[in-house]
């Protein structure tokens, strides 16, 4: 079992974008993420740690501005915290060993799919293609990736 953790070398390499999202709960102007439009098979790992947070087959497009997804590929990575700023009531979320914010949760996803939408910042994600998932270490994941 592949062990996930942020460190201070991770954590250097982020552009300041990617700090500004992932360290200080910030958030990309809608629109501008790399991996909106992406539609490419594969998984979306956590830029610091790398923990595996959602694959492409959940993936669709909300309209929202940013990446959505319908649920995580591995529960377990995904901690959902209560977030009262803004003067709005929401629920975030955050890589569970990265610690890295990366967008909230909403009920308004397709009902057919469970209702949820993960609404996830570019800057926080790093794409891993289907036919590198192998040699990346994520092999366990393939079955969970298919054509979109």
């Amino acid at each position: 079992m592949p062990k996930y953790s942020k460190t201070p070398e991770a954590i250097a390499k982020l552009s300041p974008e990617q700090y500004r999202v992932t360290q200080e709960s910030g958030t990309e102007r809608p629109g501008t993420g790399q991996y909106n439009d992406n539609k490419k098979p594969g998984i979306y790992v956590d830029i610091v740690s790398g923990e595996p947070l959602f694959a492409s087959s959940d993936k669709y497009e909300s309209g929202c501005g940013w990446p959505s997804f319908t649920k995580p590929i591995e529960p377990a990575h995904v901690a959902e915290l209560r977030d009262v700023s803004h003067g709005m009531t929401r629920i975030e979320v955050r890589s569970a060993h990265g610690d890295s914010h990366l967008g909230h949760v909403f009920t308004d996803g397709p009902s057919d799919r469970g209702g949820l939408r993960y609404c996830i910042n570019s800057a926080s994600l790093r794409f891993v293609p289907r036919d590198k998932m192998e040699l990346e270490g994520y092999g366990d994941y393939l079955s969970q990736v298919e054509d979109i």
